[in-house]
C-alpha cells in the first residue's frame, strides 16, 4: 500500500492554505505529521479522505487517483481516527469496534458472525479486549482511544490516517497510544498522523513531515530533520536534543532552553 502526494493546493474561496504539498508513504511506515496551527494539516487529511474536493494535483492511494475512488473505495482502503473526546453514547467497546466493519457492508447489510470474529480479532490485536463489555464512556481517554483504532482497524483498511491521535491524553496515556500505532506500523500498516509534539516523531516515527506555509517544509528521517534550529523555526522556541540510554535503547528527548 502506497500513498504519494504531488503539488496538492486547495484554497478557501481566496484563502489557499495548500500551496505544493508533495510527500509519499509506504507500507510499513510511521510518518508523523508537525506544523504550527493552521499549516494545512486537517487540510490535508481532509483532502486525502475525500471530505473535499476541488483541490489541484494528485492523490494517489495505491496507484489510484483519489478523485477516481468512491466513498466506499476509499474507505476500504483509508481508515480514519479522530481526536480523542468523549463518545456522545455509550456503546460498549466490542459494539464501537463492530462498527468498523459496516465500511465493507452492503447498505442493507448487517454485521454477522465473520464481522464479530474480525472486531474481537481487533481487540485482541490492539490488547483490550478485556474492555470488550465495557462502555466507552467507562474506560480512560488512553483506552478510549485504542477502541477507535481497533475500529478503524475492523475496516481491513491499511492506511491509518490519524488526526492528533493522543490529544487531552496524559502522558501516561500518549506514550502507550503512541506505541501501539508504531507497532502498527511494524506489522506493515501505513500510518499517517498528526502531532504537536516532535517528541512522538522522534521516539516513534520513521519519518517526519513539516508543513510550513501550505507546502512540505521538511521531510525525512525525525532525527534528520527535527533540528533544535529546525524546531525554533517552526514553534517559535529555543530547545535543546538530548539522547537518554535506556535498558531498551536510545531515546532522543527535548529540553526547553528559557533565556
Amino acid at each position: 500500500m502506497t500513498l504519494k502526494v504531488s503539488g496538492l493546493r486547495f484554497a478557501y474561496k481566496n484563502h489557499e492554505v495548500l500551496k505544493g504539498v508533495d510527500f509519499s508513504a509506504n507500507a510499513g511506515e510511521c510518518v508523523c505529521l508537525l506544523g504550527e496551527n493552521g499549516a494545512g494539516k486537517t487540510t490535508l487529511f481532509r483532502c486525502l479522505l475525500g471530505l473535499l474536493g476541488g483541490y489541484s494535483g494528485d492523490i494517489l492511494i495505491d496507484g489510484d487517483e483519489r478523485r477516481g475512488l468512491s466513498a466506499g473505495e476509499i474507505a476500504r482502503r483509508v481508515a480514519y481516527i479522530p481526536q480523542a473526546s468523549a463518545p456522545a453514547f455509550n456503546y460498549s467497546v466490542f459494539e464501537t469496534v463492530l462498527m468498523g466493519t459496516n465500511a465493507r457492508l452492503s447498505i442493507l447489510g448487517s454485521p454477522g458472525a465473520a464481522e464479530r470474529e474480525l472486531a474481537a480479532e481487533m481487540l485482541e490485536l490492539m490488547n483490550i479486549s478485556h474492555l470488550s463489555d465495557r462502555g466507552c464512556a467507562e474506560i480512560s481517554g488512553g483506552e478510549r482511544q485504542l477502541a477507535m483504532i481497533a475500529r478503524a482497524l475492523a475496516q481491513k483498511s491499511r492506511i491509518l490516517v490519524m488526526d492528533e491521535p493522543t490529544a487531552n491524553l496524559d502522558y501516561g496515556n500518549q506514550l502507550r497510544v503512541m506505541r501501539r500505532i508504531r507497532q502498527l506500523a511494524d506489522k506493515g500498516y501505513l500510518v499517517l498522523l498528526s502531532t504537536h509534539n516532535p517528541e512522538h516523531a522522534l521516539q516513534f516515527g520513521h519519518r517526519a513531515l513539516v508543513l510550513e506555509n501550505g507546502v512540505a517544509a521538511m521531510c525525512g528521517k525525525p532525527e534528520d530533520i527535527l533540528t533544535p534550529a529546525a524546531i525554533e523555526e517552526i514553534y517559535g522556541v529555543k530547545v535543546a536534543l538530548q539522547t537518554l540510554n535506556l535498558p531498551w535503547g536510545r531515546v532522543p528527548v527535548l529540553a526547553p532552553c528559557f533565556e
